[in-house]
């Protein structure tokens, strides 16, 4: 890999949401957002379409004059800077590249914008297209670049003008699977390696969990849950956050006991689990249940922590296998458990689904929506 020439003075600097609010007219779509993104940190703004993810993004650019709240990179307000005063650099979900215009000119554009000398303008072009490794492809028209390559010339122009913020819209909604991954890890690698501070929007989670640093997940405009990757998806604290990153078996049940820390509770199918780390739960309370199907396991052996079920239907998927099994109530689970090279999965039966050892359910009052 060719050295890479010094990103600039300008040091990493914490982008903070301070009570963001904006409504299209009746409609509120961010309501009273506050939220810090360190230096150098990546945050996943992660929700369904509508949830006010875009428009916080937009408002953040300076796209959007928010109702309420102010926009703050290091200890500075920008709000009164018009976007192409607030040094962000932005990488859009449909690359937004100049038609007419060669790659080199639409790397530089940002550049003549500020009025830089052409020399310097030749000088950082070079720099990006060796940076996103597309040296050489400077003198073609976007037509003639394939989706991965006009969107690592959309993120060469975004940091050629050495911003202090970087913005992800969907940055790889348009690409396929294969693609999409090897600009997830050139992007990644290239946020960490300036240090950027970025906010990345997306309303796909296997996205957000690969390269965000945290995860905000958003909901009607609020924020639900900030957290690390590992935390939003081992620990959620709502049950409309477990039900958006990835996926849970859901269970009806009733608490038998509570304290210390877990609660013991039966479930419909006469099964009782211990959930650990469950607090603010009474005896009696009816609750739900949530296990990942990779927390589950199948067993030939019945036990008073298992559910009775009927395998169905065993997928291959990769390196795992889907086994969907029905439970004694008609419930639907789904089980997890890694493939082993030369097993049979067409296979059907009578089973016992019962928690893994490391198994950690989250619980939620049943009256939650």
């Amino acid at each position: 890999m060719p050295a890479i020439a010094d990103p600039g003075p300008i040091a990493a600097q914490p982008l903070t949401l301070d009570g963001i609010t904006h409504s299209y007219g009746a409609g509120l779509a961010v309501d009273n957002v506050t939220l810090e993104v360190k230096g150098g940190e990546l945050v996943a703004l992660l929700g369904p379409s509508g949830c006010g993810k875009t428009t916080l993004l937009r408002i953040v650019a300076g796209f959007i004059e928010q109702t309420n709240g102010k926009v703050i990179i290091g200890d500075r307000p920008i709000d009164d800077k018009p976007p192409n005063r607030r040094d962000i650099g932005i990488v859009f979900q449909n690359y937004a590249l100049f038609p007419h215009m060669t790659v080199a000119d639409n790397i530089a554009y940002g550049l003549a914008a500020r009025g830089e000398s052409r020399a310097l303008q030749r000088d950082r072009v070079a720099e990006m297209l060796d940076l996103v490794q597309m040296s050489g492809f400077g003198d073609r028209k976007p037509k003639q670049l394939s989706g991965g390559q006009q969107q690592r010339v959309a993120l060469a122009r975004a940091l050629a003008v050495r911003p202090r913020i970087l913005l992800l819209d969907e940055p790889f909604a348009a690409l396929d699977k294969n693609l999409r991954l090897d600009m997830q890890i050139e992007i990644k690698r290239l946020q960490r390696q300036f240090a950027l501070t970025a906010i990345m929007v997306t309303h796909d989670q296997d996205e957000a969990m690969s390269i965000a640093d945290r995860i905000a997940v958003m909901n009607r405009g609020r924020i639900e849950q900030l957290g690390s990757p590992v935390a939003v998806y081992d620990a959620p604290e709502t049950l409309f956050v477990n039900n958006f990153i990835g996926s849970s078996n859901l269970l009806d049940g009733m608490v038998e006991a509570a304290g210390n820390g877990e609660c013991q509770v039966r479930l419909a199918s006469g099964a009782v689990w211990v959930v650990a780390g469950a607090r603010g739960f009474a005896a009696g309370q009816p609750v739900t249940v949530s296990v990942r199907p990779e927390q589950l396991e199948l067993n030939d052996a019945a036990a008073a922590d298992r559910i009775p079920v009927a395998l169905k239907l065993s997928l291959p998927i990769g390196g795992d296998l889907i086994h969907d099994v029905t439970g004694p109530g008609g419930e639907t689970l789904k089980v997890t458990a890694p493939r082993r090279p030369g097993t049979a999965f067409g296979q059907t039966g009578r089973f016992h689904c019962g928690l893994s050892r490391h198994a950690r359910p989250a619980l939620f009052a049943r009256s939650q929506s």
